[in-house]
């Protein structure tokens, strides 16, 4: 008898059960590195809860925060507040995106050929009703497939499919890039709206959809995202809470706790090198340098603060003296799995203290 190997979170009684069949990481919205849970403001391309972006034609139109107000089976959202009454001009456009790293869509196929179709499934609530578009677009914009859908009953939640057949035109990455985009219409101006259930050549939202920051106040929630492979929605993918935020890490990393947002001072989780001096005033980090958690995409950008919450600098210590905040610091170039530095101000010291992040966003 052939048996069943159980992955983990699988139960052992589903044999249909073959893990990681969601390509969105972070779609129930549990983790938030950045800004644990704290308000954010959408100022063009800045990030909010972990893997999410915020795309918007002008700043300040919408905000976005982790919200506790959920669906059954869920314990997170994402909640978007309109922040003013924006009438959509014809190239504006709002949005919240997650762009899905080539690597986890190349079994896809698309592009070519038996393209594979995807079926997008997620929860939404908002205080509006109507209709509501989102769309899946390449990495260069010239392919894209806008899908619609409705809002019946306002500040209920509500659990949506679409099935999308696969793209076998076009250019879709298979590398470390982006392979697919999935964009949420917040409100999207004429130039960028196409019409919904077809692949057309650009864009970035749907004709005729409710614009979200037209209404000062409105709110839209949104958990539960999947997409998967296959023509069929099954069941939310639950992967274990250890693991998601080990993906979520090759993104986006940092050494504070996740609970408390970068720059806050604090001591707890800081990293501390006894590293070497090159004379009386320069320390550097020692042995292979400062090693990533998880491995990044590709070599990140890394921010260093001291243990105030400064940033660009860090804080200098030696043996039997008082630390010093507010040190200078010099990162040296870094790879997709380390970065090593220095600092090169103060008296003589033994080491360096510091928190750092590592953002290694598509």
């Amino acid at each position: 008898m052939a048996l069943t190997q159980v992955q983990p979170g699988m139960l052992a009684s589903d044999s249909q059960y073959t893990g990681f069949k969601s390509r969105i990481i972070n779609g129930a919205m549990v983790f938030d590195q950045r800004n644990a849970g704290a308000s954010v403001t959408a100022t063009g391309s800045n990030y909010s809860l972990d893997r999410w972006q915020m795309l918007a034609s002008a700043s300040s139109k919408f905000t976005v925060q982790q919200s506790l107000t959920v669906p059954a089976g869920f314990t997170k959202s994402l909640l978007v507040t309109s922040s003013a009454t924006t009438s959509l001009g014809a190239t504006d456009y709002y949005l919240i995106t997650q762009k899905i790293e080539g690597f986890n869509t190349a079994d896809l196929g698309w592009g070519a050929a038996g393209a594979s179709a995807v079926t997008v499934s997620f929860w939404v609530r908002s205080s509006l009703t109507g209709t509501f578009g989102f769309v899946l677009r390449n990495s260069a914009g010239n392919r894209l497939y806008p899908a619609s859908y409705t809002i019946n009953s306002a500040n209920t939640f509500e659990y949506k499919t679409v099935t999308i057949a696969g793209d076998t035109t076009g250019t879709w990455l298979t590398d470390n890039n982006v392979g697919i985009e999935i964009d949420f219409g917040l409100g999207v101006g004429s130039t960028y709206s196409n019409t919904a259930g077809t692949w057309t050549t650009g864009g970035l939202g749907v004709t005729g959809a409710t614009s979200v920051v037209g209404t000062n106040g409105a709110t839209f929630y949104i958990t539960g995202v999947q997409l998967e492979k296959g023509s069929t929605a099954t069941s939310f993918d639950y992967r274990p809470y250890g693991t998601e935020l080990q993906l979520c890490m090759r993104y986006y990393e940092k050494t504070y706790e996740i609970g408390t947002v970068p720059g806050t001072a604090t001591s707890l989780g800081v990293a501390t090198s006894g590293g070497g001096s090159t004379g009386s005033t320069t320390s550097f980090i020692g042995g292979n340098g400062q090693r990533f958690t998880v491995p990044k995409r590709t070599a990140p950008t890394v921010t260093v603060y001291d243990l105030a919450g400064n940033s660009g600098v860090c804080q200098r210590w030696q043996l039997g003296v008082s630390n010093v905040n507010n040190q200078n610091w010099v990162t040296d170039t870094p790879s997709a799995t380390a970065f090593s530095g220095y600092s090169g101000s103060g008296s003589n010291t033994s080491g360096v203290n510091y928190h750092y992040t590592a953002s290694a966003e598509l």
